[in-house]
C-alpha cells in the first residue's frame, strides 16, 4: 500500500525536507517536490531524495510553447525523477512535445497531465476561467486528450476518479491530490476525499501534504493513514 502514497514536500528548507524524508521514506512510495522547494534548492533536493533510496515526483506543472516544454522535459528526465507534471491546458501539441523531450533523453520518465487544479470548483471554472462546461466534463476531456498525446496519466481530484477510470485504459495513471484523512479538517482544497475512498475509486497514487508534513509527529500521522487505508 505504501507505493500508492506520495508525500508533498511543501516546505521551505533543506533541513525540513530531510527530516521528513528520513522519517517517512520507509512508509511511502514517492516524495513530491514542487515549485516551492525546487525554486529554493534546485536539483540538490532531487539528488538527496534519490540518495535516500526514494522516488521523486517533480511537480513543476510546465505550461509553455511546445519547444520550450520539450527542452524542459528532457532536462527533467535527465535528473532521473520517476515522474513529473505538465498542464494539459497547454494543448495536445505541447503534451506531445513533452513526450518527445523524454524520448530525447533516452528515459522512461512518466509524464502526468494536470487537468483542473483541486482548488478550482465549478463557480471558479465558470466565473474566473469563463468555461461554461460542467467541471467533470472538462476534466474528462483533458484526461482523454492526455492519453491520446501519450502521457502516462493525469492529476485529478478524487471526485473525477471514477469518471476518468471508466473512460481510460487500465494502466493510465490517476494521481490524486486533495486527499484528507478522516481526522483532518478541510483547508483550501475544494474537492477532497479520504485516502481509503480515493484508492477504492481508482486512484493509482494519492498525494498527501499538510495532514502529514504539518503533524506534530509525521511518522505517526502516516501510520494512521496506512491503517485507515487497510
Amino acid at each position: 500500500m505504501k507505493n500508492k502514497i506520495c508525500i508533498a514536500l511543501d516546505v521551505d528548507s533543506f533541513d525540513e525536507a530531510k527530516k521528513l524524508v528520513t522519517a517517512l521514506k520507509e512508509h511511502v512510495g514517492y516524495f513530491k517536490v514542487g515549485k516551492q522547494l525546487f525554486t529554493r534548492l534546485g536539483p540538490q533536493i532531487v539528488e538527496y531524495i534519490q540518495g535516500q533510496g526514494a522516488k521523486v515526483f517533480l511537480d513543476l506543472k510546465f505550461h509553455d510553447i511546445p519547444n520550450t516544454v520539450r527542452s524542459a522535459s528532457r532536462a527533467v528526465a535527465d535528473l532521473g525523477v520517476t515522474m513529473f507534471t505538465i498542464h494539459t491546458m497547454g494543448g495536445f501539441e505541447m503534451m506531445r512535445a513533452a513526450v518527445q523531450g523524454v524520448k530525447d533523453a533516452g528515459k522512461t520518465t512518466k509524464i502526468l497531465g494536470v487537468t483542473i487544479l483541486t482548488s478550482i470548483n465549478q463557480d471558479i471554472l465558470r466565473d474566473d476561467l469563463n468555461l461554461k462546461v460542467p467541471l467533470g466534463e472538462q476534466v474528462l476531456h483533458l484526461a482523454k486528450l492526455a492519453q491520446m498525446a501519450g502521457l502516462s496519466g493525469v492529476i485529478a481530484s478524487p471526485q473525477e476518479l471514477e469518471l476518468i477510470r471508466h473512460h481510460t485504459e487500465p494502466d493510465f495513471m490517476i494521481v490524486t491530490p486533495g486527499v484528507r484523512p478522516q481526522w483532518h479538517q478541510q483547508d483550501d482544497q475544494q474537492r477532497t476525499m479520504t485516502p481509503r475512498s480515493a484508492i477504492h475509486n481508482g486512484a493509482s497514487v494519492i498525494v498527501i501534504g499538510r495532514p502529514v508534513t504539518k503533524a506534530a509527529d509525521p511518522k505517526h500521522a502516516i501510520c494512521e493513514i496506512l491503517k485507515e487505508m487497510s
